[in-house]
């Protein structure tokens, strides 16, 4: 208490009480917080529902760390750096988009747009990778697992049917790009530019990249002169049927699980696909 010039002692103010007004408002201010603060933590659970669940797993680049469709430890090493992206000869590699939670920004492959064809010896992915989310343990092709591939729908592949195919693969305007022996070893081409004159479809086997290589080791050329890449198993065969005119597609324990049947597949939807939690090691 301070006292006036008179002398007299100046008495301190008592303290306003809030008016209903703003309590109210202030009541308002703290839902306000609490809502966005709610809303901040809700969207970061969201972010691991993906995670959790496993509705982000999908087929993976060469090497990836795995188990089944257990992706934590790829998930944990991946840096989402893109370098994988960068080197991929057919662009068959991109980056998980936002809806895919903490998987943003991961690599993956969508087989039936865009497949691994090996057309890069060396699997530069794998080289390219700093981190070993794409494990450097392996070299070749042969020792990948990405996955199985599965004749889903035998009613629409075109060899159970006995069908020729005449034409292209998936039409003239698919930009799939797929490397060509016949063509340019080296340089991958649109699968539109390459039309098939079959009297019996057998894509599924005659462009899967383990069995081009197996026939070039057969032949005594493997590829880059290199015996190491020669696969040790077979990845697919065309089973002929009773009747002589159709034959099954099966696959065999040398798959490695890289989409390029189901790529060129020409049923649509394709008759093969690809499980990714499926591989020759566990089936």
């Amino acid at each position: 208490m301070k006292e006036t010039p008179t002398g007299r002692p100046t008495p301190t103010p008592k303290p306003r009480r809030k008016t209903k007004k703003l309590r109210d408002q202030g009541r308002r201010e703290f839902l306000r917080s609490a809502a966005l603060l709610v809303g901040m933590v809700g969207a970061s659970l969201a972010g691991l529902i993906p995670l959790i669940g496993r509705a982000n797993a999908r087929l993976r680049p060469p090497g990836a760390l795995k188990d089944r469709l257990d992706e934590q430890e790829f998930l944990s090493a991946c840096i989402k750096c893109g370098q994988c992206v960068q080197v991929c000869p057919v662009e068959a590699i991109k980056l998980a988009d936002i809806d895919d939670g903490v998987g943003l920004g991961v690599p993956y492959i969508q087989a039936r747009d865009q497949s691994c064809d090996f057309s890069c010896d060396g699997l530069q992915c794998v080289l390219a990778c700093p981190t070993g989310a794409l494990t450097h343990d392996i070299d070749y092709p042969a020792e990948t697992r990405m996955g199985f591939a599965r004749l889903a729908r035998p009613g629409g592949c075109l060899a159970v049917r006995g069908l020729p195919l005449k034409g292209e693969a998936r039409g003239p305007d698919h930009p799939a790009l797929l490397r060509f022996e016949s063509v340019d070893r080296w340089t991958p081409i649109r699968l539109a530019e390459h039309p098939f004159d079959l009297p019996l479809c057998d894509l599924c086997v005659r462009l899967c990249p383990i069995e081009i290589r197996i026939t070039q080791c057969e032949a005594g050329t493997p590829p880059s002169g290199d015996p190491n890449q020669c696969p040790p198993l077979h990845a697919i065969r065309l089973e002929p049927k009773p009747d002589g005119l159709s034959a099954t597609p099966v696959v065999l324990d040398g798959c490695v699980g890289c989409g390029v049947c189901e790529m060129v597949c020409p049923a649509e939807p394709a008759a093969i696909v690809v499980d990714i939690h499926r591989s020759a090691d566990f089936q």
